[in-house]
């Protein structure tokens, strides 16, 4: 994946919302539970992370539902459901069915990377798992894609590469049936094979877009809900994603200036990043490396659309945005760019290779892009910021290809709860804010809001927020929850060197 196609992946991976655009009834009553379904065969089996370095035992089964849930006679895919049994033998009713984001990541996928924050849930409860239709091994809607020939890629370009993966789609796929307003009568149908009564849900990013569709469309089956970079149902993501990546960006070189040790070595990491844009512009550098996954020489001229691509997936964690000050440093005092490359490389695999790229297409196209009201789009002020209007073009041209899905009239409504939630946000998230989180928590009678310093997106490992989602989990409601401990999390300091940190 290449600079455009990842952020077109990831930019709405925190996702947004549209109106109908179908003219279809909702797909689920409110408050109706699935059809009954046979219940579902489950096998022992095992859960594995993008890395190949964690293995998490689980139950596997496959549920059949209808592609096109209006034509039950019609093709049926097949939905991959993991279990991961409570360790308590007396346990809790309720599992924790965990959602993953993108859109496109498929739930076993996330789920093995991050067991370990869910642990003291699985303590008592079963932890599901369904790769949502078009991800993971639900009929993946998966596409070869040419990163060479993406780079520099035009508007035409991006849409000719979109039209040859619904080609090769649509050889055993319907891709217009793989939204989110589908998707939760998955779930629900999931829910009912496995004897459930009522459940639990954890979202993540897009997640957390399915997880508030599932509780309007099935309230009373919804304990408790845990949105965690949240996508509020009123909001299409894409016309501001530009701006609130370059204000994340504007936040962690703040923390560097007002920082000791960071300031001291690095001054305003800001200076290095204008001067850095400005030069990339002008010429790109050529790099010469080791590729930091396989170990062989990778050899490539590094350009503003590299530049960019670090920038944006650096800022969606702590952990990486420490880096940022000391290679954009690196960079402009020694022309040391070895360190961007070789950041370039890493996320530019992890992220593109754990996405569902006509998945993902089939939710942005039937719930974002649509309902973009471009008159407001600022494009001078959009081109001053790193992502540009290359991103914003790209959906709009991919998008003029991919056709529409179901979607519910009431998708964008304003969302009204008694469904207990826990909301967690970063305040330097680059892609849903803060304010985002705040639309969102309107929707909740009741609800809590805990927005973490220093961190970006996605708070499921800091620290402590086990402990809380835990605390919640068991609780199943606010009153009473203890939120104290997220005061004491600071994010990972600056490193001053390649060696980390000042002691």
């Amino acid at each position: 994946m290449n600079f455009r196609t990842v952020s077109l992946l990831l930019v709405i991976g925190l996702l947004s919302v549209g109106r109908e655009a179908t003219g279809a009834a909702p797909l689920g009553t409110t408050g109706a539970s699935a059809p009954a379904l046979a219940s579902l065969a489950l096998v022992s089996c095992q859960l594995e992370d993008p890395a190949k370095v964690a293995v998490v035992l689980a139950e596997c089964g496959d549920l059949s539902v209808p592609e096109n849930p209006a034509d039950p006679g019609g093709r049926h895919i097949s939905l991959r459901v993991a279990r991961v049994p409570a360790i308590n033998r007396h346990k809790q009713p309720d599992p924790l069915f965990v959602l993953a984001g993108g859109p496109g990541m498929a739930a076993t996928t996330f789920y093995a990377s991050a067991a370990f924050s869910f642990e003291r849930i699985h303590r008592d409860r079963d932890i599901v798992l369904v790769d949502q239709r078009g991800t993971g091994k639900s009929n993946p809607l998966n596409c070869t894609l040419d990163d060479d020939d993406l780079y520099r890629a035009t508007d035409a370009e991006i849409a000719a590469n979109a039209r040859r993966c619904l080609t090769t789609l649509e050889k055993t796929s319907r891709v217009e049936f793989y939204t989110t307003s589908v998707a939760v009568q998955d779930l629900d149908a999931v829910r009912a094979a496995l004897g459930y009564a009522r459940i639990n849900l954890y979202g993540v990013s897009y997640g957390t877009r399915v997880a508030q569709h599932y509780v309007r469309r099935f309230p009373s089956r919804t304990r408790a809900v845990v949105l965690d970079g949240v996508v509020p149902p009123q909001l299409a993501l894409g016309t501001t994603t530009a701006f609130n990546a370059e204000q994340a960006l504007s936040h962690i070189f703040a923390r560097c200036a007002h920082d000791t040790e960071c300031s001291k070595h690095f001054g305003d990491p800001t200076v290095a990043y204008h001067s850095l844009r400005s030069s990339l512009q002008a010429h790109a550098v050529p790099v010469t490396l080791s590729d930091p996954t396989s170990g062989e020489s990778s050899k490539f001229e590094f350009t503003g659309y590299h530049l960019a691509t670090v920038l944006r997936l650096a800022s969606y964690t702590a952990e990486q945005a420490a880096l940022l000050p000391l290679m954009l440093h690196g960079a402009t005092a020694s022309a040391n760019f070895t360190p961007l490359a070789s950041q370039f490389l890493m996320v530019n695999r992890s992220y593109g290779d754990a996405l569902a790229y006509g998945m993902h297409n089939s939710v942005v196209c039937t719930e974002d892009v649509p309902f973009w009201d471009l008159t407001k789009v600022n494009r001078a002020e959009m081109e001053k910021t790193y992502l540009g209007t290359a991103q914003l073009d790209g959906l709009k041209s991919m998008c003029s290809v991919w056709p529409r899905g179901p979607i519910d009239p009431d998708f964008h409504a304003d969302l009204h709860s008694e469904v207990p939630a826990l909301i967690l946000s970063g305040a330097d998230d680059p892609v849903t804010p803060p304010a985002d989180a705040e639309l969102a928590r309107r929707g909740f009678s009741h609800s809590i809001h805990v927005v973490m310093k220093g961190f970006g997106h996605g708070q499921l490992t800091a620290p402590c927020v086990d402990r809380v989602m835990a605390k919640f989990v068991g609780l199943g409601r606010i009153e009473g929850l203890d939120v104290s401990c997220v005061r004491n999390d600071t994010p990972m300091p600056f490193f001053i060197t390649v060696g980390g940190p000042s002691p």
